[in-house]
């Protein structure tokens, strides 16, 4: 994906040992999703939400998650949210645009007429009680200097089930992911994890955002390396995404 969160991702592909064993390609979430659905990418990192639409396996250990509050994905709304009747998406994340659904309906109890919309938070709150702001394009907007009210949805998630969010996984198509493959994805976020202040510096410049924007976002709101809990969180969010139980996760573990 093209957002900074998956920096540290891919940073032994782009300049660590893994460098040059694989071809990437830069996009919106959703778009990744399109790329492994039409057979154009092998494999990607993609919306969790894809894992319901796709038959997919999982490669373990490495994605984009939250354990309180995300920052890059936010609700902005005109009205407290049990208020909210029409809502611009930015639907460049199907996670995130799943996840709103999901948060509205059962910890608000509301059901907005939805909208899509392209990322301009002022153009939305034209046309709509509330407005949802994905990835880089929330990160350029300062929540506290906002006149409206602002629903950190990572926040809300954890609040709401106390475990974790996965907005991202590294998947692929049936026979795509390889044990020596997984080894290598774990090792890239590994690798960049190691080499945060190198993200910070080249991110920070190439982005336009203060190197302490970058730095927090990174190291305090998002989670890359993932375990049981996160797992569990994935799936009940599946579950209510789905609006029934989902069936085994395909998961290929490590040489």
């Amino acid at each position: 994906m093209s957002y900074l969160n998956t920096s540290p991702l891919v940073w032994g592909m782009l300049y660590g040992p893994q460098r040059g064993r694989f071809e990437l390609e830069f996009r919106l979430p959703a778009e990744c999703a399109d790329q492994l659905a039409s057979g154009a990418a092998d494999i990607g990192i993609v919306p969790s939400f894809e894992l319901i639409r796709q038959d997919l396996e999982i490669v373990p250990g490495a994605g984009i998650a939250c354990h309180g509050a995300v920052r890059s994905i936010l609700l902005v709304s005109s009205r407290p949210a049990a208020g909210i009747r029409t809502l611009a998406l930015d639907s460049s994340s199907r996670t995130s645009v799943e996840l709103v659904r999901v948060l509205l309906k059962r910890r608000y109890g509301v059901a907005p007429q939805c909208v899509s919309h392209a990322p301009d938070l002022d153009a939305m709150m034209r046309i709509a009680d509330a407005a949802l702001i994905i990835g880089d394009p929330a990160l350029r907007i300062d929540p506290a200097s906002l006149p409206w009210h602002v629903y950190d949805l990572g926040a809300e998630w954890v609040a709401m089930t106390g475990l974790p969010m996965v907005f991202a996984v590294w998947a692929g198509r049936k026979g795509a992911v390889t044990p020596e493959l997984v080894a290598a994805f774990q090792e890239s976020c590994r690798y960049g994890l190691d080499r945060m202040e190198e993200i910070v510096a080249k991110e920070s410049a190439a982005r336009g955002f203060a190197p302490e924007v970058v730095r927090q976002y990174l190291t305090r709101h998002i989670v890359h390396e993932l375990g049981e809990r996160d797992y569990q969180g994935m799936e009940l969010f599946l579950e209510y995404a789905s609006g029934g139980r989902v069936a085994g996760m395909k998961f290929v573990t490590p040489v």
